[in-house]
């Protein structure tokens, strides 16, 4: 089971590019950024960018888990 951190988030999201990714994540994945916040809202799982419209709006090219907004 993934631990909880202090405000209940059991992910955190890159600042640069809003995937979302587990704790222990030192590098994103996506973008290579090393900068997190625990600070974030909503989320968007996409699985076909191509296709979905709200990942077109979104600006999000890959499938993932992504914030809607950092806060």
């Amino acid at each position: 089971m993934v631990g909880l951190s202090k405000r209940g988030k059991p992910f955190k999201a890159c600042r640069n590019c809003k995937a979302l990714v587990e704790r222990e994540v030192e590098v994103c994945p996506k973008c290579g950024s090393r900068s997190f916040t625990d600070e974030w809202n909503g989320i968007i799982i996409v699985l076909n960018p191509e296709k979905s419209d709200i990942a077109k709006k979104l600006e999000l090219k890959d499938k993932g888990r992504y914030v809607v907004k950092i806060g």
